[in-house]
């Protein structure tokens, strides 16, 4: 299970850049996922806290009975920062709180002292300090681009204990005031602590700017993922509410249809859930049928050579005898192509296309020009699986409801019913195949820089939506 807190983050900054739509996609994000990347969120801020600089102190104490010392401390280093209880919580309607609990901090340096006007004196010191408690309120918003931005809104840090033993030289001329240097070296520490939590916090905005609001598909199509609504965060989750649709590259057209409104179910196992209704899908259908890209020139060398059917007027003049008369001993060309946008339906464990489209047969001249033999209205449906493989993937096995109707004859009237079976043969080894090769590549999610999702589960729920688990 691979996601880094910028990942989870990014998940939970998606803030909209239109609003008022029903989204096409649907993301929650649980206390599960919150709570893996709080472990790798806790590593950066411990790394950050490492970095804290004290700069030298020097100051001037009455110790009895030898009056006025002269005291500095320098070359202060941290040696350990250690985070070892941390917790990452959502407050309904806001967002989300980052609490760490009996930290500790372990510094090394310098001292050196002056007294009676010329005695001197120097040696080393260490010092603890434990019961350190950070909490920070973390606040995401847009960048006005659809990416996200996050900001610490509210940072509070207390130490319980602070604790310093001094060695060599005079030490035990520190340990007579020990006390007054502890609460020095305390105020230093903390004045700095929410500073370098709040740095921490802001320098994920930089990897934040890589996520994918809007994700090339192909030389087609691309996917928008931008946010219509703000995230609506309970004690459990964070929902998130994604535009999802598809447009044509550098062309943003709204399809003639609009998403309906659905909600995930009430699962909060997984890290994740992504559920994709069926608008995502059909805005994929309306953009690639726009572009002429739902359209398959098959040749009779895109047969399988053990077949026994080919694609030339002898083996259609059995069924029509008069290609045999007007074309004789010619090789034909099929141009199978949709002619209205296909229509894509949920069903449980299952999704249906509904198809309208054209096969157009030709006959190829020996210059090589087509003669068109007659078009056939095709109107079929679908019954495709999803795949897991890691991003959405559809496979089509099967068809059925498959009809065909004489649209336009340029050879006189045959019975279309006597070309079933080698159409079917012609899409079942030819079209559904070069289909499938399509669909396996799937599209991309949401995602930010190399976030990876394993372990994942497809689930088709119901007529409007899929759900896709990690």
């Amino acid at each position: 299970r691979i996601m880094s807190p910028c990942c989870w983050l990014a998940l939970v900054a998606l803030i909209p850049v239109t609003l008022g739509t029903n989204p096409g996609v649907e993301v929650r994000l649980t206390q599960t996922g919150l709570d893996y990347g709080r472990q790798l969120g806790i590593a950066a801020i411990q790394q950050k806290l490492k970095s804290i600089k004290i700069p030298d102190i020097s100051g001037t104490q009455h110790v009895s009975p030898i009056g006025k010392v002269q005291y500095t401390l320098s070359n202060m280093q941290i040696v350990k920062v250690g985070l070892p209880q941390s917790a990452v919580g959502l407050v309904p309607g806001t967002g989300i709180t980052l609490s760490i609990n009996n930290a500790f901090i372990s510094l090394h340096g310098n001292w050196r002292v002056k007294y009676l006007k010329i005695i001197k004196d120097s040696g080393s010191f260490d010092l603890n300090v434990n019961g350190l408690t950070i909490s920070i309120t973390i606040a995401i918003k847009s960048d006005g681009t659809g990416r996200p931005a996050v900001s610490a809104v509210s940072c509070g840090a207390s130490i319980a204990s602070v604790s310093i033993k001094f060695h060599g030289g005079a030490s035990w001329l520190y340990n007579l005031f020990t006390k007054f240097i502890e609460k020095a070296l305390r105020s230093a520490l903390q004045k700095q602590i929410c500073p370098l939590v709040v740095d921490a916090v802001s320098d994920l905005n930089p990897y934040l700017k890589t996520l994918n609001v809007e994700a090339q598909v192909d030389k087609y199509a691309e996917i928008e993922y931008s946010m219509v609504s703000s995230p609506t965060v309970s004690k459990s989750s964070i929902d998130l509410s994604l535009k999802g649709e598809f447009y044509s590259i550098g062309k943003h057209q709204e399809p003639p249809f609009s998403p309906i409104a659905f909600s995930l179910p009430p699962q909060v196992n997984n890290m994740l859930y992504m559920g994709m209704s069926a608008f995502t899908a059909n805005s994929a259908a309306f953009v690639y049928d726009k572009a002429g890209a739902l359209s398959l020139y098959v040749t009779d060398d895109m047969i399988p050579q053990s077949s026994p059917l080919r694609l030339n007027t002898k083996t259609f003049g059995a069924f029509i005898p008069q290609l045999t008369k007007l074309f004789p001993g010619l090789m034909m060309k099929l141009l199978v192509k949709t002619v209205k946008t296909p229509i894509v339906t949920f069903k449980p464990n299952n999704v249906t296309i509904q198809a309208t489209g054209t096969v157009t047969a030709y006959a190829i001249q020996p210059n090589a020009t087509l003669s068109p033999l007659f078009v056939l209205n095709l109107v079929c449906g679908k019954d495709a699986m999803m795949k897991n493989y890691g991003v959405p993937n559809l496979i089509l096995p099967h068809l059925h409801r498959m009809s065909f109707t004489l649209g336009t004859s340029y050879v006189g009237q045959f019975q279309v019913g006597t070309l079933d079976n080698i159409l079917q043969i012609v899409l079942k080894v030819v079209v559904i195949p070069k289909l499938n090769v399509q669909l396996a590549k799937g599209y991309p999610l949401p995602s930010i820089g190399k976030m990876k999702l394993v372990k994942t589960q497809l689930q088709v729920l119901k007529v409007r939506d899929v759900l896709f688990t990690i």
